[in-house]
């Protein structure tokens, strides 16, 4: 319907749709401006997109200096289905985390529970770490 909002009003629809995307390409930047992206899962929780990451991670450590990050829909290689959404990354505590880690592997069914599960048993709770990623 013409004119209609297909998403509640006040919801940015365009960071909505990329929050429903099966792999969400994450950019972030270097001190010197240049953007690296990278394709993770990800789940939608509210107005918020959860992703979860190794900790000691490079794209961990962008986010530290800078939290000005943008998502777009993604293929699992990383090839943009669709046009890069300005955002604002978070990283979680652990309680947080554990949240994080929960959404993903109910998002993605048994291979997301696996993963999980075996990422704790490779690298412990603290090996890896959830991100929040909001419009902005």
């Amino acid at each position: 319907m013409r004119g209609s909002r297909p998403y509640p009003r006040g919801v940015n629809s365009d960071f909505k749709r990329v929050s429903e995307a099966k792999y969400v390409l994450l950019t972030t930047f270097r001190k010197d401006g240049t953007p690296v992206a990278t394709p993770l899962w990800a789940a939608p929780d509210g107005d918020k997109i959860l992703m979860w990451t190794v900790t000691d991670s490079y794209k961990v450590k962008r986010i530290r200096r800078n939290p000005s990050v943008t998502v777009a829909a993604c293929d699992a290689r990383g090839n943009p289905k669709g046009e890069p959404v300005a955002a604002v990354a978070e990283i979680l505590d652990a309680p947080g985390t554990d949240h994080a880690r929960d959404a993903i592997a109910r998002r993605y069914g048994i291979l997301g529970w696996i993963t999980m599960k075996g990422s704790l048993l490779r690298r412990g709770k603290t090996g890896t770490i959830g991100l929040a990623i909001t419009a902005a």
